[in-house]
């Protein structure tokens, strides 16, 4: 069976400060014509930064779709063509205050294939120095420290439920 789909027509319906958003008409197996709606994403960064061996940086903040406070890693929006691992850089430092001596690639995931093209990429941070912590504007966030069984607990009693982050700690154990 042959899975492809080719695109026909792709219409910008949307054009937002982050997403843009489009609806394409494809042909799927069979020559059979279908249509799917694609947000279009510059992508992200994710950074599981360990203080120590057993301390792990996390900040928690509201977040607006979900009318909810959210425990999760540090992690920001690219730039167009801005490259990932400054990027880590650059969020690590905004959130927390601190900046990493050691980077260690973890790969990425997608985020939600079905209809985003989102891919975050995903990074280990270690030997940390605190410098300052620089929000950008309209961010508001608290960056706390949690060592490695007090996150095991939150996440096996449902207090992260954030995707990114267990995506991070999950290839981070197969890292080691």
């Amino acid at each position: 069976m042959n899975f492809e789909e080719r695109t026909l027509k792709s219409e910008q319906v949307y054009n937002g400060r982050i997403v843009k958003v489009f609806k394409d008409d494809v042909e799927i197996f069979g020559g059979r014509k279908a249509y799917r709606e694609v947000v279009k994403h510059p992508g992200g960064v994710v950074i599981l930064a360990y203080k120590d061996s057993e301390t792990i940086l996390f900040v928690r903040q509201f977040r607006y779709p979900m009318k909810e406070i959210m425990l999760e890693l540090p992690a920001g929006k690219l730039e167009y063509g801005e490259n990932p691992l400054a990027a880590a850089k650059r969020e690590l430092e905004e959130e927390t205050g601190y900046c990493a001596e050691k980077w260690t690639d973890l790969g990425y995931v997608y985020t939600s294939p079905g209809y985003s093209d989102e891919k975050l990429y995903l990074y280990k941070a270690e030997n940390l120095k605190y410098i300052k912590q620089n929000l950008d504007e309209g961010e508001i966030l608290e960056p706390l420290e949690l060592d490695y069984e007090n996150v095991k607990n939150k996440i096996k009693n449902g207090e992260i439920v954030d995707a990114k982050t267990l995506c991070a700690i999950l290839r981070c154990l197969y890292d080691n």
